[in-house]
């Protein structure tokens, strides 16, 4: 028997009953990764080398002082331009924070809370977990827990490593606190997976896009293609679309207009339930119990 599930809900996936009657459940994700980045300064190994505008950057054994600064703006003037945007619209978010880079920038972590967005957890560094040891990740969960809750409150509900290992999953669901797992890319529709709720994300609705060699090259480009995955969700019905954002990406001026331009049509739709993830996940179990 394959570890892999390929069929999913196959041809008839479960009437989402999305609140108000909505076509399509919106969610806006706004990742806080900045200063949690690989730098020798956090006793990395190398600089980080990955999602800035340095498309194919190389990670030196050094201080990268360009991609230090890439990074920088977007906890110093990218995060703040989105925060606008959302809360001008009243718009509902939910946050993938690090919490080493949210330990490191106190008011970004207060502006969330007073915004009410959700606060999901990103882990503990923003690196790669692929080859980190099964001890090591498992250490860097609780840490992110612990640090999370003293930063904002309450412990984070909601989970989103990002760059996984073979073993986050089973991490997640052992250690039990969490409503929901975000580190899929597999469906429209949350599921679950040995009793966890996951509610999947997404990589091409995503401004990381904005940096790839394959990806959007100006800001229409995006809106438009955010626009039409919403269209082709909309006709379908009972879908879930998800956004991802970076304050150094999105928050760009011209990428933030492309996204402004796109939560207004949204709202303008008057078919989109605009949520949380935490909200969906409550949303689904209430629904669709495991």
């Amino acid at each position: 028997m394959s570890a892999r599930d390929l069929i999913g809900y196959g041809a008839t996936p479960p009437d989402a009953r999305w609140p108000g009657g909505a076509r399509v459940a919106v969610q806006f994700v706004v990742n806080y990764e900045e200063g949690a980045e690989n730098s020798v300064l956090n006793g990395d190994a190398g600089s980080e080398a990955f999602l800035s505008d340095m498309v194919g950057a190389g990670s030196h054994p050094a201080r990268a002082m360009a991609m230090e600064s890439l990074y920088e703006y977007g906890s110093r003037a990218g995060f703040w331009r989105l925060h606008r945007l959302f809360t001008a619209r009243g718009v509902p978010v939910t946050v993938f924070g690090v919490a080493a880079a949210m330990a490191m920038n106190p008011a970004a972590v207060e502006a969330m809370l007073r915004a009410e967005w959700e606060v999901a957890s990103h882990g503990w560094r923003w690196i790669d977990y692929q080859y980190v040891p099964e001890a090591v990740e498992r250490d860097h969960v609780a840490r992110a827990i612990e640090v999370h809750t003293r930063l904002t409150g309450t412990r984070p509900l909601g989970w989103y490593q990002g760059r996984t290992s073979p073993n986050t999953a089973r991490i997640v669901r052992e250690e039990g606190g969490f409503v929901y797992d975000a580190d899929s890319y597999a469906d429209d529709l949350p599921y679950y997976v040995q009793g966890q709720l996951i509610v999947p994300y997404s990589l091409d609705a995503n401004d990381m896009k904005m940096v790839a060699l394959n990806g959007f090259t100006e800001g229409e480009q995006f809106f438009r293609y955010l626009r039409d995955t919403f269209e082709a969700l909309r006709a379908e019905g009972g879908r879930m679309m998800s956004v991802g954002l970076h304050g150094r990406i999105a928050g760009r001026p011209a990428r933030a207009a492309a996204v402004a331009r796109f939560v207004d049509h949204v709202i303008a739709s008057g078919d989109a339930w605009i949520a949380r993830r935490i909200d969906i996940a409550r949303h689904w179990q209430a629904v669709h119990p495991a």
